[in-house]
């Protein structure tokens, strides 16, 4: 009997960006561009990547593989993926953009960016994505905190000329506002988290909730931190009804936990839930 021969790893073979320059876009945003020949475009406003950071002492095949690594590595060497919007591509100059948010020594991606030095690499797989502005919606509404900035600046500078926008951001004080370019009508709210007094993303759900939506169809972005999602996400689809393709929400993050523990958090959640709907 002849045997089966086993199966060859799967090619996951990440791409390759090499460090540019880098730059402060605000005290605690720290912009990164890379020379990149490998990245292709989806037209995403929310396209993201997902960054690979090396194990300390551990030699990887090279290119990169996440199939070979999968497949060789124990789990304890793989790199530590981390998800990360893109906040620009420029296919002329083969420029990718990502903004870090970078509090001291907190992380893994934010220390880097702090640290990277032209030359330096990164490894990523990507781009995903499913959300850019429709040009024929009647208005926008983009509603995020600081780790959803770079998408929204991302659809404010995509939004056609005449395309008419209301845009809730919060961040924790005035010298985190950025400017964003585009030809699109946006009124921008900036909401300050220092001094408030009230809990994170709390003052977006006020403003969405209260919002008085003006006539004609809207397109709908809202992402950040997963508790104010999940309160804007019950007032678009239960209070007000909206249809569930013109709008996309997404729960980045939880506060408290870094990307491993939040997504362990949402894969339990998915299996109770599948677990409860079949009992």
């Amino acid at each position: 009997m002849s045997s089966r021969p086993a199966p060859a790893p799967r090619n996951r073979r990440a791409k390759l960006a090499v460090v540019r320059r880098t730059e402060r876009v605000t005290p605690h945003m720290i912009r990164v561009v890379l020379s990149c020949a490998d990245f292709t475009d989806n037209g995403m406003t929310d396209r993201y990547v997902k960054l690979l950071f090396p194990k300390p002492g551990v030699e990887y095949p090279d290119p990169l593989d996440m199939g070979v690594v999968r497949e060789e590595f124990p789990a304890e060497q793989w790199p530590t993926m981390r998800t990360y919007t893109v906040r620009s591509w420029d296919e002329a100059a083969q420029e990718l953009a990502i903004d870090f948010v970078h509090h001291g020594d907190e992380g893994i991606a934010g220390p880097w960016a702090a640290s990277a030095q032209p030359g330096d690499k990164l490894w990523f797989n990507g781009p995903g994505g499913a959300y850019a502005p429709d040009a024929e919606a009647g208005w926008h509404l983009l509603v995020g905190d600081e780790s959803a900035v770079p998408a929204i600046g991302s659809a404010i500078e995509a939004l056609p000329a005449g395309a008419k926008a209301k845009v809730f951001l919060e961040v924790e004080d005035e010298s985190e506002e950025q400017k964003f370019g585009g030809f699109g009508e946006v009124d921008l709210t900036w909401y300050h988290r220092a001094g408030a007094g009230v809990e994170r993303g709390e003052r977006l759900v006020e403003a969405v909730t209260s919002l008085e939506f003006p006539p004609g169809d809207v397109h709908v972005f809202v992402h950040g931190e997963a508790g104010f999602v999940y309160k804007i996400r019950r007032n678009l689809f239960a209070d007000r009804g909206l249809a569930r393709d013109r709008v996309s929400l997404s729960g980045y993050w939880r506060l408290g936990k870094n990307e491993d523990g939040w997504q362990a958090e949402k894969a339990e959640t998915a299996r109770k839930e599948r677990e409860s709907a079949t009992s």
